[in-house]
């Protein structure tokens, strides 16, 4: 299966459990793998026959940008599921960081993974 990845998508949104971190925005950065097949698009050379990656991108910081979850794992899954619904992918790679959430660490997040099928 091929992927198209981006990285470190950055937008802020409100996360957290306490009570602190639901009044304010903090940074999220967003990795994504999408899996599909781009056989078609390698041999037309034409935007039709692949995924608009700058489409997917509008549609993720959208979405970040505007959620409220308390926990990144429950965003990861939700933007999964957005993707799965919304585009002809098989399956996503999901990572949310949030960088600056634990002291002396530069980072800390989730990985998930979800397909179609599942």
């Amino acid at each position: 299966m091929d992927k198209i990845f981006l990285t470190a998508l950055s937008t802020e949104a409100v996360i957290g459990i306490f009570d602190w971190e639901r009044e304010i925005k903090q940074r999220l950065d967003v990795d994504l793998e999408l899996s599909l097949d781009l056989a078609a698009a390698g041999n037309s050379d034409s935007i039709h026959d692949t995924l608009n990656y700058k489409v997917v991108a509008k549609r993720v910081l959208a979405f970040v940008g505007e959620s409220r979850f308390q926990l990144v794992e429950t965003l990861a899954e939700r933007i999964a599921g957005l993707l799965l619904a919304e585009f002809p992918i098989a399956r996503v790679r999901v990572t949310v960081h949030k960088p600056g959430a634990i002291r002396n660490s530069s980072d800390v997040g989730v990985v998930i993974e979800r397909s179609r099928d599942a």
